[in-house]
């Protein structure tokens, strides 16, 4: 039977390359010694760091885990009966670059303003040949290698770079790549790559309002008020609203505000404004809101007052407050005769007031989308003037005839009428409804004067009547009693006959008394 010859071998044979941090297991093998003795040391001497286990035929010497001091050559001895001796060694080479860099950015990027972006390469062995590159996307930020370091065991090594972000970078991906390029020593990965995409904050900026359908809708249109800003993270929004007193109200917290049918209270100076809570930034923007409506609030006035005496000064003053801007006319109406009256800022002034002045004043108001119209009566009262008597037959009567006086007046308001007999012992006194007074078969007894008072709320006139009666008639039984009449009618003397119909209707006096009876009262 053929006997082996005594051999050896370690494995993995010559050279090993491990990471620190893992377990390492070298192996020393024999054949053709049924009882090997064996011994494991270092070149130099140096502790083995790891535990050795012999078996019949192989020993191991188990290094968990495996770290920058296992770094050696390995030489393993194998005596055979204590006759033959033989011996291997092993190379150990370590490296260590467990995992990917770590990025991270030193404080919350505002756009324009500086900031830092840091890369920790963790747990690096041997740091002498890292190589680390920042790159923003396919662009170069830096480059830095750590060919001068002298590390004997592994450290976490930290590339910076400061730069200024804009609002471009946003989305935009900082990557570092970590190399570990040793020669002839063969292990994967030998490049690390972490990428960290920018968010930078900023804002707000370049903020706007838009407004549809425009900034003057016409009343009932829907209008919609939209704030375009640019921030990150998203600003938030409040809308504001100047009043006409200057204080300002509060709408919603959005970047729309919608208003489904728009008044003309809804015209006025609007505001958003934005604020970025991370920046701590506000920005405003302004639009002016003119709602086009019809004339609604059309005013006409008169001062002092719509009813003044004769030679009273009064202002007619017609406005309006409505926009666009509209066109104003004052104008006085006769009938279907039409006068378009002078203003100056709307106003129409008639320094002193006469009867002819008074009637139906309107104003109008019209813009592109209507027309709105008021009117008003200017009444202008006046005393009784202008007094016609009139006495039939004639002033002078013989005994059991008929007399009548006739009198007209203008005034406005209508006149009240009183007639009464001066000088006598009881003084008979009749007012007058439609200013007719009958006396039948007057006698010398009704000689005398008679007082006629016309009077209203703006003043009187008087007027003296002297009646004569002499002898009687030849026949007596013929004689018709004497009848006094005074008719006196009032009327209005206004130009304007269809204006002031009603004005006429009211000046006109209708009733009658009796002279004789009130006289017989004194009997």
């Amino acid at each position: 039977i053929a006997v082996k010859a005594f051999e050896m071998e370690i494995i993995p044979a010559n050279r090993v390359v491990a990471q620190i941090g893992e377990m390492l297991i070298l192996t020393c093998n024999t054949t053709g010694c049924a009882s090997p003795s064996f011994s494991w040391r270092t070149q130099m001497d140096h502790p083995l760091g790891g535990t050795v286990n012999n078996h019949r035929t192989y020993s191991t010497l188990t290094m968990n885990p495996v770290s920058a001091e296992n770094s050696h050559d390995y030489l393993c001895t194998v005596f055979c009966h204590e006759k033959e001796k033989k011996e291997k060694s092993i190379k150990v080479e370590l490296y260590s670059f467990p995992s990917d860099p770590v990025i991270e950015i030193s404080s919350s990027l505002v756009a324009g303003e500086p900031a830092t972006v840091i890369c920790r390469i963790p747990d690096v062995y041997p740091s002498d040949h890292l190589e680390v590159l920042l790159k923003k996307e396919e662009q170069t930020l830096h480059e830095e290698n750590f060919y001068e370091d002298d590390s004997t065991n592994t450290e976490t090594k930290t590339v910076t770079y400061s730069f200024n972000p804009t609002t471009e970078d946003i989305g935009k991906e900082i990557t570092c790549v970590a190399k570990l390029p040793i020669a002839n020593m063969d292990f994967e990965p030998k490049e690390r790559v972490s990428s960290l995409k920018l968010n930078a904050n900023f804002g707000p900026q370049n903020t706007i309002i838009t407004v549809s359908p425009g900034n003057s809708p016409k009343e009932g249109d829907p209008l919609k008020l939209t704030c375009v800003t640019e921030s990150n993270p998203p600003a938030q929004v409040v809308w504001r609203k100047h009043l006409a007193d200057e204080n300002i109200q509060h709408f919603i917290e959005n970047n729309v505000l919608s208003i489904p049918h728009a008044r003309f209270a809804d015209s006025g100076l609007y505001i958003c404004e934005v604020l970025n809570l991370v920046t701590n930034k506000t920005e405003k923007a302004t639009v002016d809101i003119v709602i086009q409506a019809p004339r609604t609030n059309t005013t006409l006035s008169v001062f002092p007052s719509s009813a003044v005496k004769q030679g009273e000064s009064v202002t007619i003053s017609c406005t309006s407050a409505d926009v666009p801007a509209v066109q104003i006319t004052l104008r006085k109406k006769i009938g279907d005769v039409i006068t378009t009256l002078e203003t100056e800022d709307g106003k129409y002034t008639i320094d002193r007031a006469q009867l002819k002045d008074a009637g139906i004043y309107e104003c109008i108001s019209i813009n592109e989308h209507g027309e709105q119209s008021q009117h008003t009566v200017l009444d202008v009262k006046v005393p009784p003037q202008n007094i016609t008597v009139l006495v039939y037959p004639s002033e002078n009567v013989k005994e059991g005839e008929n007399v009548t006086i006739t009198c007209s007046t203008y005034s406005n308001p209508p006149s009240q009428m009183v007639l009464k007999k001066v000088h006598q012992e009881r003084e008979v006194i009749l007012p007058s409804v439609n200013g007719t007074f009958t006396l039948y078969n007057v006698t010398k007894n009704d000689t005398g004067k008679y007082l006629l008072d016309v009077f209203n709320e703006v003043g009187n006139n008087i007027r003296v009547i002297e009646i004569a009666v002499v002898g009687k008639l030849e026949k007596p039984d013929q004689m018709m009693p004497l009848i006094i009449a005074f008719s006196c009618t009032t009327a209005i003397a206004i130009p304007v006959v269809a204006i002031l119909i009603y004005v006429s209707r009211k000046a006109k006096i209708n009733g009658s008394y009796s002279l004789v009876k009130a006289l017989r009262l004194k009997v």
